[in-house]
């Protein structure tokens, strides 16, 4: 099977599921800081992408784990939301001009914004969440294998259609959201392979790199349209990849609920467990791809205080649970009896090398 390198798994033993699954510009704006002596001389600070820091995906999370490393540190951090892409060089600027010497900017668009500014001030660090093509000495990636995580909730997709057909698609075509789309896609095409099921994937073609996005991370119409369309070609789980553009599949979803009472309607969630933060449409989630960017920012903050500070990019993984897949939940009795203990198999089995994902967007 394509881009997967695989060895027999013989009968898919009970592993056990506990290990999967557990559980315009902005002036800056100071953050809150934990009372008592400051623990390190650092001022930390953060630049959004467009999405903002309320987007319930990986803004918020960057934003998250830059307040649990100014907590723990006890300092001060500040925060810039950009509301456009035009917005990302000045707030960089504003908050360097504020004092910051440990930003982090979050997501790939800000890969020239931030270059350009590390060039700039080679006495202050930064770390971009999602980009590893910056070669300087005071700039650290802070990337996520997440296709290996993706694997895994395409193939609880595949497993869990009702229809045989799933799909996925993205804001922008970019690697931190093409990567997702690998995953998912590989995932539910080992099903198949596994099981002789006939899965269809809709919205991402792996071989030629191309699909379906919307062209921006905004929820909208725009977003709304692409999800009503891939319902309408009896897709009956979805993966938007793309920040807030998952709500507007869910109001997709909720509008076919309506002209399909008896039809099931269930959705992959990015980034964070969607599930425990868009109470709206916690019902439709199957499961969330995780992607552990507040961990990594806490971590690499931490080390920068440390005087610990390295270019040397930060890689989440199913080893080291950077990335991973969410609980079923409300769906835990909806999925296949034994489809978790299915995926902690496979899980396994992408960690020790058993089965590769392989991902061009792969870190």
């Amino acid at each position: 099977m394509r881009n997967i390198r695989k060895t027999a798994l013989g009968g898919l033993a009970t592993l056990g599921v506990a290990a999967l699954l557990a559980g315009c510009a902005s002036a800056p704006e100071e953050g809150p800081a934990e009372s008592g002596e400051a623990t390190a001389d650092i001022s930390p600070c953060i630049v959004s992408d467009s999405g903002g820091f309320n987007d319930q995906s990986f803004n918020q999370l960057g934003l998250e784990g830059l307040q649990a490393a100014s907590d723990e540190l006890g300092v001060e951090f500040t925060q810039a939301e950009s509301q456009a892409e035009t917005d990302f060089q000045s707030n960089i600027q504003n908050l360097l001009d504020g004092g910051c010497d440990m930003m982090v900017t979050v997501g790939f668009l800000l890969a020239e914004a931030t270059a350009s500014a590390a060039e700039q001030n080679p006495d202050v660090n930064f770390a971009i969440i999602d980009d590893a093509s910056i070669d300087a000495e005071n700039v650290q990636p802070i990337t996520f294998d997440t296709a290996q995580a993706a694997f895994l909730a395409g193939y609880a997709a595949a497993a869990s259609s009702q229809t045989g057909v799933i799909a996925t698609w993205g804001g922008i075509n970019i690697p931190p959201v093409t990567i997702f789309m690998d995953g998912f896609v590989l995932g539910a095409e080992y099903f198949n392979e596994q099981t002789g099921g006939d899965v269809q994937v809709l919205g991402w073609d792996v071989e030629a790199q191309d699909g379906t996005f919307v062209g921006s991370f905004d929820a909208g119409p725009a977003a709304n349209a692409t999800a009503t369309t891939f319902l309408q070609q009896n897709a009956d789980i979805v993966m938007p990849v793309g920040g807030p553009i998952f709500l507007s599949a869910g109001e997709a979803i909720r509008t076919a609920q309506a002209e399909n009472p008896d039809a099931r309607y269930g959705m992959i969630g990015v980034d964070a467990d969607l599930y425990e933060t868009a109470d709206e449409y916690s019902d439709l989630f199957v499961t969330s791809v995780l992607k552990g960017m507040d961990a990594g920012v806490e971590a690499v903050v931490l080390e920068d205080a440390a005087g610990d500070f390295t270019n040397e990019p930060y890689v989440g993984t199913l080893e080291n649970d950077g990335v991973g897949i969410a609980p079923f939940n409300e769906w835990e009795d909806q999925v296949p009896e034994g489809l978790a203990d299915e995926l902690e198999t496979i899980r396994t089995a992408i960690i020790a090398g058993d089965i590769v994902v392989d991902s061009p967007s792969s870190p």
